[in-house]
């Protein structure tokens, strides 16, 4: 562990980043000087610090909103956002699924007592009976 000793040795703290830092800062010191100070690893720009996984303002005190001896966590920023429970990509299968024309509607066959009582007419209530061979139920001749 390397020591980054500030210029206002009163305040101890630890910064982890690659490596863990021990620091020193007096009451005033804020989260951008802090940042300065760790400019050799990670440019300012680019450096996030966070306290128990919250990211800290620029303007944060240390003295004020920090505990003394806590550890900070200093990373880069990452490229892209949230993935994992997103919901950017709700309805992607919907969308991508190509368009298919609708079917034209066939009447649905009848069942139970209704299909019973159609084939008992067709058989026996309206049967013509007719000399020569038995006619089938497709026949269209009168």
């Amino acid at each position: 562990s390397s020591g980054i000793n500030a210029e206002w040795p009163l305040r101890p703290g630890f910064i982890q980043s690659n490596d863990l830092h021990c620091i020193q800062v007096d009451d005033t010191c804020t989260i951008s000087q802090l940042k300065e100070l760790l400019s050799e690893e990670i440019p300012v720009e680019e450096q996030v610090i966070t306290c128990g996984g919250l990211t800290l303002p620029d303007d944060t005190i240390l003295s004020q909103d920090l505990q003394e001896n806590v550890t900070l966590d200093l990373s880069g920023r990452l490229l892209g956002g949230k993935v994992h429970g997103s919901l950017a990509r709700a309805g992607k299968v919907k969308g991508q699924t190509p368009k298919v024309a609708a079917m034209e509607d066939k009447k649905k066959k009848k069942t139970g007592r209704c299909k019973r009582r159609i084939q008992y007419n067709r058989r026996f209530s309206t049967a013509v009976s007719a000399f020569g061979r038995k006619k089938g139920p497709n026949s269209n001749s009168a």
